[in-house]
């Protein structure tokens, strides 16, 4: 099959879902569910897909990659069917958009632009991001943006960069460090004073920090913590496998027995 048959198909399928989406998005006859739907209360949708998508990418399964990336195509379909009934816009002009500014932002490949790493690619779209928006709105108002629309973790990864690139900025790492020993210090004052609102805030503080120190050493603190709760739940289950009754029955010193069974077993 060449590749002209194969995108005829690709089209064909594409072509199919739109107009099931709109059958039942259709006052006649349609599915009183998803009639119901706005673009807001499918928000949770998305989110959720997308997340389920990391997941199957992570496992390294590819037909549930295949079928989470088909619950997710279908949350933007949906959002544009939804768009397209209230007359604001439809697919045409979410996929025209896309494929435009992704021309416009890789002049090396669509252009006469000369690059030779992907440290300028990313220099150069971020160039042409800042030209695409000439009113470039103020730091604090960018930075709000992740806030508003980023899960927390992710939100303090961005704002940790585009703040230090705006200059606020420590000038070696050891500088972070002692910022980390400090919001630490504070942070457990605030639990010895046992004003808990307090303590949640300096938690923050100190979480940020933490942020700003994986930033410092390149590492992704999302990643991180993801990869922490895969391994927690995976010796979890091998300490329930170990397990001649519920956990919950065991002193704390022989789930650490348990724990480090597990461990020892998953670090081979």
């Amino acid at each position: 099959m060449n590749i002209f048959q194969t995108n005829q198909k690709i089209l064909m399928a594409l072509d199919n879902l739109i107009q099931v989406v709109a059958k039942l998005r259709s006052p006649q006859g349609g599915c009183p569910w998803d009639l119901e739907q706005t673009q807001t209360s499918l928000i949770p949708y998305i989110i959720e897909e997308a997340y389920e998508v990391v997941d199957a990418i992570e496992s390294g399964n590819q037909e549930a990659i295949a079928d989470e990336l088909g619950d997710l195509l279908l949350q933007v379909v949906l959002q544009a069917q939804v768009a397209q009934d209230n007359g604001d816009f439809n697919l045409q002009q979410v996929a025209e958009n896309i494929t435009q500014k992704l021309i416009r932002r890789h002049p090396h490949v669509f252009g006469d632009v000369e690059i030779s790493n992907s440290e300028q690619v990313h220099h150069n779209w971020e160039k042409i991001k800042e030209q695409e928006n000439p009113s470039t709105p103020l730091l604090s108002q960018k930075l709000s943006k992740y806030h508003r629309s980023l899960p927390p973790l992710m939100a303090s990864e961005k704002i940790s960069k585009k703040a230090a690139k705006a200059g606020f900025e420590w000038e070696n790492v050891e500088g972070v460090w002692e910022k980390f020993e400090e919001e630490l210090g504070e942070f457990k004052e605030a639990l010895d004073s046992q004003n808990l609102v307090h303590a949640q805030e300096e938690l923050g503080d100190l979480l940020f920090t933490v942020v700003n120190l994986a930033r410092w050493y390149k590492l992704d603190v999302s990643m991180a913590l993801r990869g922490t709760n895969q391994r927690f739940i995976q010796r979890l289950q091998l300490m329930e496998n170990y397990a001649e009754k519920p956990l919950s029955t065991y002193s704390i010193e022989e789930l650490e027995t348990l724990w480090q069974k597990a461990k020892k077993q998953l670090n081979g």
